[in-house]
């Protein structure tokens, strides 16, 4: 039953070569990205299994475009449902480009009679499974709040709330170091309590790749271990990888 239950949706494509991570590419090469991505989706998902051992939660992948169902298979922590979200639906005026997405996202959850709603991005494999909880904890309380969790780059890798507020996706420039302070913007605007996580990372360029190298399949309360990703990265030797690329670069 979904009600009294806060849902996760990661914002996600499928893994394929030559459409998934793809400015990782260079260092790594296409099918090589793909790959890593199949492997984030792993990880962030089993995450989220972990923290609703501890708090009502439900993991969803939030995909587009349609169609690309199957090719999540064997990818994703057992339980994990799948929902459209590809931004087509009418919008209100405002919410353009990845906010559509995201909008539709948020929407399709409470449809199906969610108490609270996130969006979360893919590309964190190593996200604290104690920021999920907090999330959850946040949300399930009585009062109406929103809940962001900051990017390193001036994003966000998680934005929750209670209801659907199609005025924290409108105006936003997406893809910019502006976009966390625009949705802080949009939630005072509307009133609303923001809640804010500690500030985390997308592994989108070389040097969070490295950083990420140095977390994935290491336990500890900083970080979620990520043991598929930390398993790809050994398949790939990506380490020896990023090493000859900066040698070359010099």
């Amino acid at each position: 039953m979904a009600r009294e239950r806060c849902a996760i949706g990661v914002m996600a494509k499928a893994p394929q070569a030559g459409r998934s991570k793809t400015r990782l590419c260079p260092p790594l090469r296409p099918e090589q990205a793909a790959a890593l991505s199949a492997a984030f989706l792993r990880d962030i998902t089993e995450n989220i299994a972990l923290a609703a051992r501890h708090q009502p939660i439900q993991g969803i992948i939030a995909y587009a475009p349609a169609g690309g169902e199957e090719l999540f298979n064997g990818h994703l922590a057992a339980g994990t449902e799948l929902l459209l979200a590809d931004g087509t639906p009418p919008m209100p005026d405002g919410v353009e480009g990845f906010g559509r997405c995201l909008l539709h996202a948020i929407q399709a959850m409470f449809d199906q009679g969610y108490t609270a709603a996130c969006v979360l991005n893919s590309d964190s494999p190593t996200l604290p499974t104690a920021h999920l909880i907090r999330t959850a904890e946040l949300l399930l309380a009585p009062g109406e709040r929103v809940v962001l969790g900051p990017a390193e780059d001036g994003g966000y890798y998680l934005l929750g709330m209670k209801s659907a507020h199609a005025h924290l996706f409108a105006n936003i420039t997406w893809s910019t170091e502006t976009v966390a302070d625009d949705t802080r913007a949009r939630a005072a605007e509307l009133g609303l309590e923001l809640v804010e996580l500690p500030v985390w990372y997308d592994v989108d360029d070389r040097s969070a790749l490295a950083r990420l190298l140095s977390e994935a399949g290491r336990e500890g309360e900083a970080h979620y271990h990520a043991p598929t990703t930390a398993r790809a990265i050994a398949a790939m030797s990506l380490a020896t990888l990023l090493q000859d690329d900066a040698q070359a670069a010099e």
